[in-house]
């Protein structure tokens, strides 16, 4: 798998016609649209918090480190592009800016659906294989389902269930990054490599309710440290937190 960019890295339209070889011929066009296919390689640049040249302004934004994109609201998950997307024979580079009038965009990483949803324009939540080795996070933390719609009808591409991104944001927004169990806040002990990190747990595990519900934030859900995360699990169901702390306490 080749990887011509470096993530974090500012590449212009120009500098990736230059790296990958992109005859002159083929220059322009869809590159300036949002995404397009070369060779067989996507390449995807996409504003964030902001309108695109065309004037669409989706909702593509950072979750965690997931990104949250939209395709052009005439590609429904049936197009030729969206279904290379769901089995890509090459890479998917993805890139970004804050606006349009920015000439430079920074490389994130080569993009792998971990969601895909029917709605108009579709929505896909990426994760990034470059990051996946470097991830801390538990497998908890990190089991998105797959899904589309069809109709009415709901496909289920793996036997998981959906751990919603913008319910995690909203419970840390409540509760702060300090452990509901222990009180650790990684940041007190780490310094700066530990700032806004904690895992985010489900008061009842998704798993025993068997369905896919709306998650409350502020009652559903808690943040917690890595350690007391794994000890709320070392039974089935898990322990409550009150529970766990009484265990800690004797």
């Amino acid at each position: 798998m080749i990887n011509y960019f470096i993530v974090g890295n500012k590449y212009s339209r120009k500098d990736v016609y230059k790296i990958v070889e992109v005859p002159k011929e083929k220059q322009g066009g869809n590159w300036n649209t949002g995404y397009t296919k070369f060779k067989d390689d996507l390449y995807i640049f996409s504003n964030i918090n902001s309108a695109g040249r065309t004037g669409h302004d989706y909702n593509n934004k950072f979750l965690g480190d997931y990104f949250q994109w939209f395709s052009k609201g005439t590609h429904g998950i049936n197009s030729a592009t969206l279904k290379y997307i769901l089995n890509p024979k090459g890479n998917i580079y993805i890139f970004t800016r804050n606006s349009s009038k920015e000439l430079l965009f920074t490389y994130h990483g080569l993009g792998k659906v971990k969601l895909i949803e029917n709605s108009h324009p579709t929505r896909i939540l990426w994760s990034f294989i470059d990051h996946e080795s470097q991830n801390t996070q538990s497998i908890e933390e990190n089991e998105v389902l797959e899904l589309y719609y069809e109709g009415n009808s709901q496909r289920r591409i793996v036997n998981t269930y959906e751990r919603n991104l913008e319910a995690r944001q909203k419970c840390i927004e409540h509760y702060g990054f300090s452990c509901a169990v222990c009180d650790i806040r990684f940041e007190n002990v780490y310094g700066s490599i530990g700032e806004d990190f904690i895992e985010v747990h489900h008061l009842v595990e998704l798993n025993q309710i068997g369905k896919r519900y709306a998650v409350d934030p502020i009652k559903d859900l808690r943040p917690v440290c890595p350690n007391c995360h794994a000890m709320l699990h070392r039974k089935k169901p898990a322990y409550t937190i009150e529970e766990l702390k009484n265990l800690m306490l004797n």
